[in-house]
């Protein structure tokens, strides 16, 4: 059985990752809509960089919707310009204790192999991050004996190479995968690359088991650490119906259910819970369940019902 979890925000930005704010997020009716769904993880996001000037989080102070059973699932995201590191590990080791309470996974980086929006990779040293910030992590997880899943994740890979892959595992070593508790995947097929809808079902397996086969199996990264689906969501907008997405999110989420067993896969998170702007017809701001003023559309009532009396607990390998 799956885990699985929602970014609880709307987040809209374009293709140069120029962010259009919409309207203002109520975090009352977001825990309202969470109380719906009944998820286990809510994911939320923090921008770590001196450099450029404080620690932005999405949505603001995620912890606050870790409540009712649920946990959080939060990822800190590497966007430092420089090579020293001490303040981002200080950073990781300072989130575990302060959210140890309820957190159950920590992602270190976001999408280190990607330099586009929302990616970490323009960031010189993102790798560097990711492995040295995973021991640090872990470190500290085990020093306090709690019970949170420390890993990182990527986009799908296609180079045959798997260049990125196989220099995190060469830079890491076996320290770096022993650390690991989990290894995540975002990603978003027909969204920004059309698939036909006959086709669909297996881009979809397709793509899971090449991040398993292909793309761990690179970084020497074993079948016994789980993959975790960090990201997956389907826009809506102009020529894209609110039915489609409905199906194309049963669609994705019974392919990983179907593949849970052979590959591993423990956790399904779906991006996102809100518009960013129901108003405008740019697909980067329509991937919400529930639309920006928070009314459901059908794919919503359809997570629901795959959500109900399927959640498992999340573990940290021995």
């Amino acid at each position: 059985m799956l885990n699985f979890g929602i970014y609880p925000g709307g987040l809209g930005a374009d293709m140069d990752g120029v962010v259009t704010p919409g309207p203002p997020e109520d975090a009352a009716r977001i825990d309202e809509r969470l109380d719906e769904l009944r998820p286990h993880l809510v994911r939320g996001y923090v921008h770590y960089s001196d450099a450029l000037g404080g620690h932005q989080e999405a949505p603001p102070r995620p912890a606050r919707h870790a409540t009712g059973g649920r946990r959080l699932d939060l990822v800190a995201c590497f966007r430092e310009p420089g090579d020293d590191l001490d303040g981002w590990l200080a950073f990781l080791r300072g989130l575990v204790r302060a959210h140890g309470g309820v957190l159950a996974t920590l992602q270190v980086g976001e999408e280190a192999n990607h330099d586009g929006p929302g990616g970490d990779g323009g960031s010189p040293h993102a790798r560097r991050a990711v492995v040295e910030g995973v021991l640090a992590a872990r470190d500290e997880v085990d020093r306090l004996g709690l019970d949170v899943l420390v890993g990182c994740n990527s986009t799908p890979v296609f180079d045959p190479a798997q260049e990125f892959w196989t220099g995190l595992g060469r830079l890491g070593g076996g320290e770096f995968r022993d650390a690991l508790g989990y290894v995540g995947l975002d990603f978003f097929p027909d969204v920004f690359r059309p698939v036909p809808a006959d086709a669909f079902t297996g881009a979809v397996t397709a793509v899971l088991r090449g991040f398993r086969d292909v793309s761990l199996a690179a970084a020497g990264i074993p079948a016994t650490v789980p993959v975790h689906v960090t990201e997956h969501g389907w826009a809506t907008g102009a020529g894209r119906s609110y039915e489609r997405q409905a199906d194309v999110l049963e669609t994705v989420v019974r392919t990983v259910e179907g593949l849970a067993v052979p590959l591993n896969i423990t956790t399904y998170e779906h991006f996102s819970l809100r518009d960013a702007d129901s108003a405008n017809p740019s697909t980067m701001f329509q991937f919400g369940l529930v639309r920006s003023d928070y009314t459901p559309k059908p794919a919503f009532e359809r997570f629901r019902a795959l959500i109900a009396g399927r959640t498992v607990t999340a573990t940290r390998p021995g």
